[in-house]
């Protein structure tokens, strides 16, 4: 038996929350997985501690689109799968696995669009596996690196470990530094804290900021550490304070609790799917009535991102 599993989505988070589902249909047809999967969402780096993938077949300007179809379809018929689980509706998809010979085709209703996406994988699965499922993602990590990240950067009980979100994929699902600085400031008034700055080498701009700022002295940066190195790291931390971002979502998956805070995109769709992940929405919005055009980050309450981060540090 093999199987097949497209998802097409560009982000980090996008595969995270898919990840109960890679493992629920890995589990009932009881094999490794090949997943079909865009370079952009990281899931080789994300599922290097998990035993559910037998390949990752990359998805790029070389066998995306038009041009790349009957490219891709024959990649994909040279190894015989026998089942196909696609997470979209689209018809490209259903015809690819039609000219690759996938005799079971599993797939969202054709043309599916704005939707929640948890909620759709959730249901779309649980009527081809028949067994009822969560939604919360667990990542597995191996325990030695976990605890090398420990020794290594010397996290300890004597601080609060902090994994603060500064980045983001735009400037619009950007709370302002300034407030992270005054935030991790005044939580240092608080307990004693490390802050784990995590943000890659496209935001060195923002990363020389936090160097030359107040809170320096008790801020780590990530930029240069691959994502294999990161999760050690945030698996050793007690909270993640920051920007709707793939580290807030690799924080939840691990079991950290997460302060998002959402200023521009659906934060019922990117929260709802884990009790891991506490949102924060501009005043006058609801978790349900954000969107991609929200653009409220100037609209986000500072002393209740201060009071949620003080409680949670309790």
């Amino acid at each position: 038996m093999k199987v097949l599993v497209i998802q097409q989505r560009y982000g980090i988070g996008d595969m995270l929350i898919f990840l109960p589902y890679l493992k629920a249909i890995s589990e009932s047809n009881n094999v490794k997985i090949s997943l079909l999967a865009k370079r952009t969402s990281r899931s080789s780096d994300l599922f290097f501690g998990e035993n559910l993938l037998d390949e990752i077949i990359n998805l790029d300007s070389t066998n995306d689109g038009m041009l790349g179809f009957f490219k891709l379809s024959k990649e994909i018929r040279k190894r015989k799968f026998d089942k196909v689980y696609i997470f979209n509706g689209s018809v490209r998809y259903r015809l690819l696995a039609i000219f690759a010979g996938i005799k079971n085709i599993y797939q969202y209703p054709l043309f599916t669009s704005k939707d929640v996406i948890f909620q759709t994988a959730k249901v779309f699965t649980e009527t081809h596996i028949g067994k009822i499922l969560s939604t919360e993602p667990h990542l597995l990590l191996k325990n030695e690196d976990v605890i090398k990240a420990k020794k290594t950067f010397n996290i300890n009980n004597e601080t609060k470990n902090i994994v603060l979100g500064i980045s983001a994929s735009g400037p619009t699902k950007r709370w302002g530094l300034e407030n992270y600085i005054k935030l991790a400031s005044q939580l240092n008034e608080h307990k004693k804290c490390k802050f784990f700055i995590a943000a890659g080498k496209n935001d060195l701009e923002i990363i020389e900021r936090i160097r030359a700022s107040k809170i320096s002295a008790t801020c780590i940066t990530l930029e240069n550490l691959p994502i294999a190195d990161i999760l050690p790291i945030i698996k050793n931390c007690d909270l993640y304070i920051g920007n709707d971002t793939g580290f807030m979502h690799m924080s939840a998956a691990l079991g950290v609790k997460s302060i998002s805070i959402f200023t521009d995109s659906p934060a019922y769709s990117y929260s709802g799917y884990s009790k891991k992940i506490f949102p924060i929405v501009p005043e006058g919005e609801t978790v349900e009535s954000t969107t991609h055009d929200t653009l409220g980050k100037e609209k986000i309450s500072f002393k209740k991102v201060l009071k949620i981060a003080i409680n949670h540090l309790s």
